[in-house]
């Protein structure tokens, strides 16, 4: 099943919050006859916690702020130097379900590092994608009447000391990778430009309006 044309929306560095309710009132009666949209942005510091997260894991937020959302999974951070992207999509348009949606998203990673030589790969215990053990993207989603939002977190080019302040993903002790010390894209922008092709190509759209 072909999903139909979807907009590719680049946001810039905008802040969470903002963006988090901006994705709510987009998806809230929405008719499934609209088209979805990609979003593609890049957050100032910020630690954000899902529905399922516990407060003992976020060790030391310090002067990083701390946002409780609507997301799934646990704690994690978003900074300058992270790809994040939110599809703002109708499943049934795009004939995925939740999990399958999961793994179009994790498999774009994996398609993006493949070039690279970089052995990158999803658990299904711990969603999300890795490289010798170490979190590379992490994923929350959140599904209203069938429509999703929320996104994909994809460590480019960051200062990764903030991880270190929490558990990532509710996991003590779990390391964290990025790119560009892998030998991967260097940039936010290089990474966008390799990304969102195979982002669009897994969810199962051909064309792009940008």
């Amino acid at each position: 099943m072909t999903a139909p044309t979807v907009s590719v929306n680049y946001l810039g560095k905008r802040d969470y919050e903002p963006v988090w309710h901006a994705m709510q009132d987009f998806v809230t009666d929405r008719d499934p006859q609209q088209p979805g949209e990609i979003w593609v942005v890049e957050h100032p510091p910020v630690f954000t916690l899902g529905t399922n997260a516990k407060p003992e894991h976020v060790l030391a937020a310090g002067d990083i702020p701390l946002v409780a959302t609507d997301r799934g999974g646990e704690v994690t951070y978003h900074g300058p130097g992270q790809l994040v992207v939110y599809p703002l999509v109708y499943l049934p348009a795009t004939g995925l379900a939740v999990r399958t949606l999961v793994s179009a998203l994790e498999l774009a990673v994996v398609d993006t590092l493949a070039p690279y030589k970089i052995d990158a790969y999803p658990r299904r215990d711990a969603p999300g994608v890795y490289v010798d053990g170490k979190k590379i993207a992490s994923i929350g989603l959140r599904i209203r009447k069938s429509w999703c939002y929320h996104g994909i977190a994809f460590n480019i080019a960051m200062d990764l000391e903030p991880f270190g302040r929490i558990n990532p993903c509710g996991y003590a002790g779990l390391q964290i990778t990025q790119t560009r010390d892998l030998g991967g894209p260097q940039t936010f922008a290089a990474a966008t430009a390799e990304f969102i092709p195979h982002v669009l190509k897994r969810l199962g759209y051909h064309t792009q309006q940008i």
